[in-house]
């Protein structure tokens, strides 16, 4: 593991025990987890985020802002990603 993101896990394993922080984390939980799992997918399939954009119709610009988390995206945004990235987009509630 690099030093970074050593550093980063130890960061956040002390943050998490604050109650507060970790009732805020836990909500944009789904929101960090659809954008790794986007990064991890177009990084599999070796799409530049203009590559990505350009198959679901948007912009560079719009897929960089996704993946830093400063976007909340619609359903037609997530629906169009799983369509360009060539999978299967299921939503569940439990």
């Amino acid at each position: 593991m690099d030093k970074k993101k050593d550093d980063f896990e130890k960061y956040l394993e002390k943050q998490l025990r604050d109650p507060e922080f970790r009732e805020e984390y836990e909500k944009l939980e789904p929101l960090y987890t659809l954008i790794k799992l986007e990064i991890k997918l177009r990084n599999e399939k070796r799409l530049s985020q203009k590559e990505l954009a350009e198959r679901m119709g948007t912009s560079q610009p719009a897929i960089a802002r996704f993946e830093r988390g400063n976007i909340n995206p619609s359903l037609e945004f997530i629906s169009r990603l799983a369509k360009a990235l060539n999978t299967k987009l299921e939503i569940q509630l439990s």
